[in-house]
């Protein structure tokens, strides 16, 4: 039976099946959250997406969450110590397990993945220190970095491998579909071993690791049916005389292996084959090597499997030295895909741990999602990325009037948590105020009462109450920064109590069909201490309502509180005809003169300077800029750096 016909026996692809996605760039190579080679084949790995988010910091924590039966994605934060010592933590199937920045390590112990485990990664990672001292050929004690048998679909990424007790990472017993990218084997007699079985099955990708200060086996592939090694550094090997088990790579038994584009330096044996195995090798760098270079046999074609980039070998041991092993960048973002793997947004904000501790990203496909959100105080640091080419293919919406429920309850999106920012995406309340007769017809598309909000390229519609920015009692500080966007509707659609810049956006103030009020652009209820409350600036305010229907704003005081005392500062900023003459106007028996409204530098047709429109000085407008109103106690500063949404050119 040939190799290929052996793999078919056993459920794998053809080459034909495996049809090859296009090539990525590099940076997408290097950072990818999925995997690619033969991980990515026969229905992928995906590891633990769609369970829930958990951070874990104990032996108990991440054996409790790695050995589950459901799903999850775990991040490790800091060192774990396992005990006893050189013991295992299982790991079940459909699992993610990855570290924190360059905190994560499991000292001590391994990951063990026993028969029938599938779907799962590792990334991120430092497995160290299980080596029993005197014990360099790992005889007396079997503690590997990680062990798998029988498993698969298995992606090991970015992680280091160092100072075990016998394996550094063993792929056993006709495990399939598995890739190890970008990982650091040192300080190790037997790093890489792939085998112990008389079945030509296992299917792997190797790339760009880096082999430093190992002996022998790196890897070893004993009967695999396609081994493919590209882009890997070996260097500083291990010399202790051997003229046999000191060796770069070993294709053992029946192995098919393919080498490419790798880099030898100082390594005896690089690459070597049994005379039953098959070698190709093609384009590698060899500097100082000796002893066997085998090469014999057509092995076979990866590229009839999966896409694939080569880097140029001679710069490969940059690369690997560079990117090879735990980054800081990874681990510190989860990212949550809807509907690929949480099948709503609310569904997606429910994977998230309360306490959250690091940055989640929900990424939004194009499409409308009919739902309301509620994004809870204990869950902090959410990014909600709409992932199509403009803001309007994401859009989430209800048609919940406020008569069921207030403005929390009939708010599409409600934002409680601190430090959340969305980007490319709209939020609609179509409640259908004309078609249905009730005595509170305010119909939130979104309420934030957190602190430190972030809304770029983001559309708002509704028609009365559209934007509620608040905060959770009237003398907490929250802060909403909305840049880049659209707002829509007609009776104070941009209203509450926190402090808003509203900066470079479009506002539509919408006819309800009167020639004299139309409605009010904003009602503020800023705490009379807090002497920022809201900045509309560089923007532009249109209206298809009769010339002069229209007001800029009215002093909100909720439940008649005395304390509450708007503040709103519109500077240079286009206003349409439909701005009254007179733009401000009393509420609730609470005087438009006693709030603090003024405008700087306003123009278009509905501007003008006169005794019911307040000027602001440049002396006061100096201290009216957006970093006024947002810096508060902490220096918050989200304007002066802006992030790219997707689709736009760099």
């Amino acid at each position: 039976m040939t190799a290929l016909v052996a793999v078919l026996a056993l459920g794998a692809v053809t080459p034909a099946e495996a049809a090859p996605p296009a090539p990525r760039p590099p940076a997408a190579d290097r950072w990818a959250d999925r995997p690619h080679g033969f991980a990515s084949l026969a229905g992928g790995t995906t590891g633990g997406r769609g369970g829930k988010v958990v951070t874990v910091r104990t032996q108990a924590d991440l054996a409790r969450y790695a050995g589950a039966a459901e799903p999850y994605v775990i991040r490790v934060a800091g060192a774990i110590d396992v005990e006893p010592f050189g013991s295992s933590v299982t790991v079940a199937s459909d699992k993610t397990i990855v570290g924190v920045g360059t905190t994560g390590e499991i000292v001590h112990g391994e990951l063990q993945l026993k028969p029938g485990t599938h779907n799962v990664i590792i990334r991120n990672l430092t497995i160290r220190d299980s080596y029993v001292e005197g014990d360099w050929d790992g005889k007396t004690s079997d503690f590997d970095g990680i062990q798998m048998d029988s498993v698969h679909h298995v992606w090991i990424d970015h992680n280091r491998f160092t100072h075990m007790g016998d394996g550094l990472l063993d792929v056993r017993k006709d495990s399939q579909y598995v890739t190890v990218s970008y990982n650091r084997f040192d300080n190790h007699n037997k790093a890489f071993g792939i085998g112990w079985t008389d079945n030509v099955t296992t299917q792997i990708t190797i790339d760009h690791n880096w082999f430093s200060g190992t002996k022998q086996r790196n890897p070893s592939a004993d009967n695999c049916a396609y081994a493919h090694l590209y882009n890997n550094y070996l260097s500083a090997q291990v010399t202790d005389g051997d003229p046999v088990w000191s060796y770069g790579n070993w294709a053992r038994g029946r192995t098919r292996m393919v080498i490419e584009n790798s880099y030898y330096e100082g390594v005896q044996h690089p690459y070597q084959a049994d005379a039953t195995a098959e070698l190709v090798e093609r384009g590698s760098v060899l500097r100082g090597t000796t002893g066997r270079h085998d090469e014999w046999g057509a092995a076979f074609d990866p590229r009839a499997f999966y896409a694939y980039r080569l880097d140029p070998a001679a710069a490969v041991p940059a690369l690997v030295k560079r990117f090879s092993g735990p980054q800081k960048n990874l681990g510190t973002d989860t990212v949550l895909d809807v509907p690929a793997a949480y099948p709503t947004v609310q569904a997606a904000v429910d994977a998230v741990p309360a306490g959250n501790d690091g940055r989640v990203t929900v990424r939004i496909a194009p499409g409308t999602y009919r739902e309301k959100v509620r994004v809870p105080a204990d869950k902090p640091r959410l990014t909600f990325q709409g992932t199509g080419r403009d803001r309007s293919g994401t859009v989430i919406v209800y048609d919940t009037p406020n008569a069921y429920g207030g403005s929390s309850g009939s708010a599409t999106v409600l934002i409680a948590a601190s430090d959340v920012t969305a980007r490319n995406l709209t939020f609609v309340n179509d409640f259908d105020e004309a078609a249905v007769e009730l005595n509170a017809e305010q119909a939130l598309a979104m309420k934030t009462t957190g602190d430190r909000i972030v809304f770029e390229n983001t559309a708002f519609k509704g028609n009365q109450d559209t934007l509620m920015t608040d905060s959770p009692r009237l003398d907490v500080l929250s802060r909403v920064y909305i840049r880049d966007s659209y707002i829509e509707g007609d009776v104070d659609f941009v209203y509450g109590r926190a402090t808003t810049v509203i900066d470079r956006s479009l506002i539509r103030a919408l006819s309800r069909g009167s020639a004299t009020n139309n409605g009010y652009v904003t009602a503020a209820s800023t705490w009379k201490d807090n002497p920022y409350g809201f900045l509309i600036t560089g923007s532009r305010i249109v209206s298809d309502a009769p010339a002069g229907s229209f007001h800029l704003g009215r002093p909100w005081h909720p439940s008649g509180n005395p304390d509450a005392v708007g503040q709103v500062l519109i500077r240079e900023t286009e206003l349409p005809a439909a701005i009254k003459s007179s733009p401000w106007t009393d509420m609730g028996g609470f005087s438009w003169r006693d709030a603090r409204f003024a405008e700087y530098r306003t123009y278009g047709p509905g501007a003008a300077v006169t005794p019911d429109r307040p000027q602001m000085s440049d002396t006061d407008a100096a201290r009216h800029e957006v970093a006024d109103y947002l810096a508060g106690p902490d220096g918050w500063a989200p304007h002066t750096s802006r992030t790219r949404t997707h689709g736009e050119k760099s």
